[in-house]
């Protein structure tokens, strides 16, 4: 038995009025995903439980099989994993983002506009300067910056420190586009300090010869450093041991290769991904197909071009994003399972919503649409991979985190 995971990021929206009232998955021409959904079952399902953060740690842990109320410590832990980081008992991991902030005739940085937390997708390669000149002002205060995946970064501090510890409240930059700053700054004992420092890194990066080079091509420039995320070391139980299978991770995101890496699955490297509407599509396809053939009967393949779409505020791209997952993704791998001979279970599910109205996440059902060819039943037109088809059809999952104890018939 083969199983199949296929997470389109952020792709559940709300209605769109200059769509007519439909959603983007609704007007995604998708005829691999619905055609599969018209032979399996649909529906709606809650991965964020009530009362934690729509985050895609709590989200992505939700979606496979993990009890976010339980398991989660904290996005950054995840993310240093995924880079190679041995966190101790006594370390705290922050996410450090480089982020675009626009001072917008404000002399005070807390006046500065929040523009972009992604910083233009800068590439890894640009953030390696930036981090550098970071480390070299704040790596003798116990605040060093580890090299993350583009504008995703990671900083360990241990508990000895005195803003070693999780006590805070911190926003997500992505939470808080095209507002000031000020409101959103981290707060709670010692959190001074982290503002004097993202204070700091604006007058350190604001006129780097990479954010100049990038401001002359038009892109958004990485001027600051975003504090939030903080959280120490997870326990995971063992995905494989506690579904029978033998699994493997596709996925640009440093976050969900960390889960990966903490719940035993194999991380698989794939050349050209980058987490967004351009990333290798084929490529993951293509890997996953390879995977299977070396022995591996379950991939769990998260996109995550959706997301970064309407954390942009991009219809178009949402659209086209979800259309390649469809035809480069989802297609090519079930042709290679279907030619196969042996029998499988495809789940396709966003990890959460991300409403291009809002440009970020919400703890809303998102729908879901599992396929098995075991008991592929006569095509109904009705049941479609979208929001309102999903909740038309009356099969709701309070509880995400059980979706996986179903799909693995557990």
């Amino acid at each position: 038995m083969k199983y199949l995971i296929v997470v389109p990021d952020g792709s559940a929206d709300n209605p769109i009025d200059s769509l007519g009232g439909k959603t983007p998955l609704e007007a995604a021409d998708l005829p691999s995903i619905n055609g599969l959904a018209a032979r399996g079952e649909v529906g709606s399902v809650r991965t964020v439980p009530e009362g934690i953060s729509p985050g895609s740690d709590s989200a992505n842990l939700s979606v496979m099989g993990y009890d976010p109320r339980k398991y989660l410590t904290g996005r950054s832990p995840l993310e240093a994993a995924s880079i190679g980081l041995e966190m101790s008992e006594s370390d705290i991991s922050f996410r450090a983002n480089l982020i675009t902030v626009d001072p917008d005739g404000a002399d005070r940085y807390e006046d500065f506009i929040v523009r972009d937390h992604a910083a233009g997708d800068i590439t890894t390669e640009e953030a390696a300067e930036l981090v550098e000149v970071l480390n070299e002002r704040f790596a003798e205060e116990g605040l060093y910056i580890h090299l993350g995946t583009g504008y995703r970064q990671c900083m360990i501090v241990d508990k000895s420190h005195p803003n070693g510890h999780t006590d805070y409240k911190c926003v997500p930059p992505h939470d808080i586009l095209d507002r000031k700053a000020e409101p959103y700054l981290p707060q709670g004992k010692g959190a001074e300090h982290f503002i004097e420092m993202m204070r700091e890194s604006y007058d350190l990066l604001k006129d780097h010869p990479v954010n100049k080079a990038r401001i002359a091509r038009g892109l958004n420039p990485a001027n600051s450093l975003w504090i939030w995320g903080q959280g120490t070391r997870p326990e995971i139980p063992d995905f494989n041991e506690k579904y029978g299978v033998k699994g493997a991770v596709i996925s640009a995101v440093d976050l969900i290769k960390g889960i990966a890496m903490f719940a035993g699955l194999e991380v698989l490297d794939v050349e050209g991904i980058d987490g967004t509407k351009h990333t290798n599509f084929s490529g993951k396809a293509q890997a996953a197909i390879k995977a299977y053939e070396q022995g591996k009967d379950f991939i769990y393949l998260h996109v995550e071009g959706t997301d970064e779409c309407s954390h942009q505020g991009d219809l178009a791209g949402k659209i086209k994003c979800a259309e390649d997952i469809d035809s480069k993704v989802v297609k090519p791998v079930y042709e290679y399972l279907k030619a196969s001979g042996e029998d499988f279970k495809i789940l396709v599910i966003p990890d959460h919503r991300t409403p291009l109205s809002i440009r970020t996440h919400t703890s809303e059902p998102v729908p879901f649409m599992i396929y098995d060819s075991r008991k592929e039943t006569e095509p109904d037109g009705r049941k479609q991979f979208n929001e309102r088809a999903a909740a038309e059809s009356g099969n709701y999952v309070k509880d995400g985190f059980t979706l996986a104890d179903y799909f693995f018939e557990k």
